[in-house]
């Protein structure tokens, strides 16, 4: 039955059977390959996410520090002389905004300003009265240089329609001046004129409830709009578009761990909302302008001459008061940059007091810094978005990841949050370009290698293991079929030759003749069956060489006695070939096997070349110049196809099928010469020579050969 159902079985048949078979193993094993794939990406995911936030909290905390630093300076530092300690101090010195260059904490801060009730600029790295910064140590170059910022902010707010855009600085401080703006400044010292009386706690809250009740003064307005005026078009030219413009995916957002793509002007709940501060200040006032001012003054000290120079000496007020605070708020400007500001309340009158910065500087000093740090720059790009504008891209390094296309994680959403008042208009978003691939994620890497090549080494060996053994059969059947044959020709002739001189059928003259065919035939069929149980018997390992030193021409001899009389009765004429020097070199073979080997090589030679012009085998040795010898026996025939050259010396091969050959054989004579070839420490080979075919063994010589007991 197992025959029968080999037998029916043919090679594309296997092939497809075989491939069915692994497939339905290989569906199963990438299911949970992927399975497991996928979960480390989530869970590598879900780890920088964590790390995103981590960055982000970090980030906000240094952002909220540097603002918490503002807010706790004075209103009177926004002016360039302030009171140090109480009024009664009586001393008077520069405001710590007034250092030039401008230093402070804050990356790419371009400079301070204060905008008074009126919409009009001032700074605090200029004195009120220019003429006199002689008298405050200002050098002719820096004081250029100081008038160069002013003028830089100035220019940057009235673009932007925060101040109004005057042609001279002193008018607008004149025109503040007028308008009871307090940013006295001036040089020398005076005497106490009356003593100073601050407002208490109710009067200032009566004073703020009319100023709040009272309409904003026009040239502050815009202050107000900041965060409701929409982003103007030369705004969203220097931005990167529009956030929802990305379309980010989120593939990979679960549950609770998706952030939301919120609005951004949606404030972040649970924030705790900064209250109004009220704080006791003092600030130098002129004499000339004493008698315009609502507050009280007191006496000052004389304020410390620059060395080698004599200031000018003015009598000072100190004018005291008390001033309500608003939490700073943070906004951009058309231009492009970042303006942080607060509004102060004095005498029932708005004071604006900001500080103006240059957008790259900023984002550069406070997130890229810190971003390209950590290991999330190799894996993802960081978008830092204002009211729904991308404001910047910075892109990480890419690097190896898992082998995803680019398709499904390009653009692929890991983290967004929003910054705490004041920057809660300001967003992180972190797109993925790479997932990093992680211990667990070369593990199933490789795994998914081994496995891929375990199924494509099994496919082979169960491939060719099938396809051999369907060989083997075909083989098989083709040997019984050829023994068959070859066995019934030389039993059915001898029989028949037997009947006919047995029945005296046969003349005289011809008895000899029988004779001779059935001792041909019967030594035919004893070399067959002497090569069925040879190949029989090394199969099984049964059977190794008894090697014996001999001299070519001892060999030769043997042989050509042996195979001239076949060679003769075919009709062929045998040539021996070989010189004097051959004839004395010594070899270690086995000289049964080596005389099986050139019978079956004769044997081959007459079969292949029955219809060759020249009817011939040359057989012959020669001493090859690296020392081996070398026995060969040749034909005169068609030679043998290169495709099949090492095909002959297979087991059971043909290069004609059963049903129409023209040869007798069984396939297993050039393989058993093989095999006995290799077992005698030889090689057995073929070449085409013209015309015909040259079967070659080649031996060492017996100097060269191991000892005898080996063997």
């Amino acid at each position: 039955m197992k025959r029968n159902r080999l037998k029916s079985v043919d090679k594309a048949k296997l092939r497809w059977t075989l491939l069915l078979f692994f497939l339905c193993l290989s569906i199963p094993t990438a299911a949970l390959v992927q399975q497991s794939y996928s979960r480390l990406k989530w869970e590598t995911f879900h780890q920088h996410q964590l790390m995103a936030d981590e960055f982000t909290h970090r980030i906000n905390k240094q952002l909220i520090n540097l603002v918490t630093a503002e807010e706790q300076r004075p209103f009177t530092d926004y002016a360039f002389l302030n009171i140090v300690g109480a009024p009664s101090a009586n001393f008077v010195q520069r405001s710590p905004l007034s250092q030039f260059p401008v230093q402070s904490d804050i990356p790419g801060l371009i400079g301070y300003f204060q905008v008074d009730a009126a919409g009009q600029l001032l700074t605090p790295v200029i004195p009120e009265d220019i003429d006199k910064a002689r008298n405050y140590g200002i050098a002719e170059r820096e004081l250029s240089a100081r008038t160069a910022l002013q003028n830089q902010i100035q220019q940057i707010l009235s673009e932007n329609r925060l101040v109004s855009n005057q042609a001279a600085v002193a008018g607008k401080q004149d025109k503040a001046a007028d308008n009871n703006s307090f940013n006295p400044q001036a040089s020398g010292s005076s005497e106490p004129e009356k003593e100073a009386t601050p407002v208490t706690g109710s009067a200032l809250a009566s004073k703020l409830e009319q100023s709040v009740a009272s309409p904003a003064s026009e040239g502050q307005a815009v202050f107000d709009e900041l965060k409701k005026i929409a982003p103007a078009k030369n705004q969203q030219e220097i931005n990167l578009g529009r956030l929802e413009d990305l379309d980010l995916k989120q593939t990979f957002q679960v549950g609770a761990a998706k952030p939301k793509l919120a609005p951004t002007q949606e404030k972040s709940k649970g924030q705790v909302q900064k209250k109004v501060r009220t704080e006791y200040n003092a600030l130098p006032e002129a004499v000339d302008r004493a008698k315009k001012s609502s507050g009280n003054s007191v006496g000052a000290s004389q304020l410390p001459a620059t060395p080698g120079i004599r200031p000018e000496v003015k009598p000072l007020r100190i004018h005291t008061f008390e001033s309500a605070i608003d939490p700073f708020e943070f906004s951009q400007l058309d231009s492009g940059h970042f303006v942080l500001f607060r509004k102060v309340w004095l005498n029932g009158q708005r004071y604006i007091q900001g500080l103006l910065i240059g957008k790259e500087a900023f984002l550069q000093g406070t997130i890229n810094s810190a971003f390209q740090e950590t290991s999330l720059s190799q894996m993802s790009n960081l978008l830092v978005v204002f009211q729904g504008n991308v404001l910047s891209a910075f892109t990480g390094r890419t690097a190896r990841g898992y082998l995803s296309s680019a398709r499904e994680l390009n653009g692929e959403l890991l983290f967004q949050a929003q910054l705490t008042d004041p920057l809660s208009e300001l967003q992180l978003v972190f797109s993925i370009t790479q997932l990093p691939i992680g211990p667990g994620g070369w593990i199933i890497i490789w795994l998914t290698l081994v496995l891929v090549i375990f199924f494509m080494a099994g496919f082979y060996l169960m491939y060719r293991l099938g396809t051999g053994q369907i060989n083997l059969v075909n083989q098989q059947q083709d040997f019984v079929s050829a023994v068959s044959h070859e066995l019934k020709t030389p039993l059915t002739s001898i029989r028949m030759c037997g009947e006919m001189l047995q029945n005296g059928w046969v003349d005289e003259t011809k008895k000899k003749s029988y004779y001779d065919f059935i001792l041909d035939e019967s030594e035919r069929l004893t070399r067959l069956i002497n090569n069925v149980l040879q190949l029989a018997k090394m199969t099984r390992n049964e059977r190794h060489p008894d090697l014996k030193c001999l001299t070519v021409a001892e060999l030769m001899e043997s042989i050509r006695s042996k195979i001239s009389t076949q060679v003769e009765r075919a009709g062929f004429e045998l040539i021996s070939i070989y010189d004097h020097k051959t004839e004395q070199t010594t070899i270690r073979v086995n000289p049964d096997w080596l005389m099986q080997i050139m019978i079956n090589l004769t044997d081959n030679a007459i079969k292949f070349s029955t219809n060759a012009d020249r009817k011939a085998i040359e057989m012959g040795c020669r001493v090859l110049s690296a020392g081996p010898v070398q026995f060969y026996v040749r034909d005169y025939g068609p030679g043998i196809a290169k495709d099949q050259m090492k095909k002959i010396f297979k087991l059971f091969y043909r290069t004609e099928n059963e049903l129409t050959r023209e040869t007798v054989g069984t396939g297993i004579g050039l393989a058993l010469s093989q095999h006995m070839a290799v077992n005698m420490k030889g090689r057995l080979d073929v070449v085409n020579v013209d015309p015909g075919a040259e079967f070659r063994i080649t031996f060492p010589l017996a100097t060269s050969l191991p000892s005898p007991d080996l063997f």
